[in-house]
């Protein structure tokens, strides 16, 4: 069974940063396709930034510009460095692990951001 694991989430000030990781047992990460999630109460769960085992990378709009996805294959690890944030981006953030039929998430991990 594979198992994904967030870190890194934390209270933060608006403006402060945050460098969110995500790793998976099996070493799976660099042959799949790795999904940020959120999700702030009572709202749906959306996607943030995506990377591609081929290096395509999206964004959500509210991140382009103060969000980065990276990945690490020697540390089995994907990044997602957040910047400038603000209020809104409180919320669970997940990852998810994706490759055909096969989906694996985290448990997540809690940002806030609150002065």
């Amino acid at each position: 069974q594979v198992q994904v694991v967030e870190s890194g989430g934390g209270l933060v000030q608006p403006g402060g940063s945050l460098r969110l990781s995500c790793t998976a047992s099996n070493r799976i990460l660099n042959k799949f396709t790795v999904g940020w999630y959120r999700q702030a109460p009572g709202k749906q769960r959306e996607l943030v930034a995506s990377l591609t085992t081929g290096g395509t990378i999206n964004y959500t709009d509210s991140a382009k510009g103060r969000f980065t996805i990276s990945r690490d294959n020697a540390e089995n690890t994907v990044y997602l460095q957040m910047n400038s944030l603000k209020p809104e981006d409180t919320a669970v953030y997940y990852c998810n692990a994706q490759w055909l039929v096969s989906s694996y998430w985290g448990q997540g991990t809690q940002v806030s951001v609150s002065s």
